[in-house]
């Protein structure tokens, strides 16, 4: 197999970024004392600003009329910013009076941030919804310019520097949101583009997990941050499908929103904990690894090419009955 052919898969680059990050972890090879938290934290930030760029530019700033798609617009927020916080949220209120309480609120910074960007890229080699995911990326994005802070605030309230959170939230996702739009009269090929996304990701990956300090921590906390992030993730992805399926809503819809529900932009919560609330990357490392899990059960299972054929193939016998 070509080196291009696993660098471009998003499946196979996060599994081994979980492998080398865990390994790094566990070994106690990582070099904390050349990487520590204030260099991790700019390096994260920096790393972030640079994929949001280069993803945001590939996405057209077209059929955004809320008149018009008003429908689509509600349904990426309603599916990818307010269930998607809901059993994060959760878990953090159960937590929150317990000797784990700092630890739990990386749940807070999970629940406040958008879906991936790769939402879009995903759509469309998946057959989803392209337009709906593009226009729903944007919205969401920029709403998230005032849905992270009043997350976080109403959570965590004056334990987080609020001045701080809103000058990191322009930097990681305003900033991108302007530099993608001169990107965008430029072509980029596709495969590098991938391949760069995805060894971004390795690196935020080893970096965030590997550095993770997961002892002092009694097994049971790990098993309700792995039970959280299991709901959330196989939980509220798997629940879409059957939901929407049993509604007949085709293929494309559901893929899409499946993805919104359920894949988490990681980077973005791992940038604001690490610069705000250190102590709660250990419940974002654990969510990390689920995810991950995840991203391969939806690459070779949900959304497996075979799967896709057969629906596709059903849906249009069907609509030409």
């Amino acid at each position: 197999m070509k080196a291009m052919t696993l660098l471009t898969s998003s499946a196979f680059m996060m599994m081994a970024a979980m492998v080398v990050a865990l390994i790094t972890n566990f070994s106690g090879a990582f070099p904390g004392d050349v990487l520590d938290a204030g260099l991790r934290s700019n390096l994260t930030i920096l790393t972030l600003v640079v994929m949001l760029t280069l993803s945001m530019s590939r996405i057209p700033l077209q059929n955004l009329n809320p008149l018009k798609y008003g429908k689509s617009m509600a349904r990426a927020i309603f599916l990818g910013m307010i269930v998607a916080s809901i059993i994060p949220l959760l878990g953090y209120f159960l937590l929150k009076d317990t000797e784990y309480a700092k630890q739990a609120a990386g749940l807070v910074f999970i629940a406040a941030t958008p879906f991936a960007g790769s939402v879009l890229p995903l759509s469309i080699i998946l057959r989803g919804d392209a337009e709906h995911a593009a226009r729903g990326t944007i919205v969401i994005y920029i709403l998230s310019l005032i849905w992270i802070p009043f997350i976080v605030w109403m959570a965590l309230g004056d334990s987080v520097d609020m001045e701080f959170l809103i000058i990191t939230v322009i930097e990681l996702i305003g900033v991108p949101l302007v530099l993608s739009r001169l990107l965008a009269r430029f072509e980029i090929n596709k495969d590098f583009l991938a391949a760069f996304l995805n060894c971004c990701i390795f690196f935020m990956v080893w970096l965030s997990v590997g550095a993770t300090n997961f002892s002092g921590n009694e097994l049971w906390i790990f098993a309700v941050f792995i039970i959280i992030a299991a709901l959330r993730s196989f939980g509220l992805g798997t629940a879409v499908e059957v939901i929407e399926k049993k509604a007949g809503i085709h293929w494309g819809q559901r893929v899409t929103d499946i993805l919104m529900t359920s894949y988490k932009n990681k980077g973005v919560a791992i940038a604001l904990c690490v610069a705000l609330y250190p102590p709660g990357m250990v419940a974002i490392a654990t969510s990390i690894l689920i995810e991950i899990t995840w991203v391969a059960f939806m690459d070779s299972v949900l959304f497996s090419k075979k799967r896709m054929e057969r629906e596709l193939a059903s849906e249009s016998e069907g609509s030409t009955v």
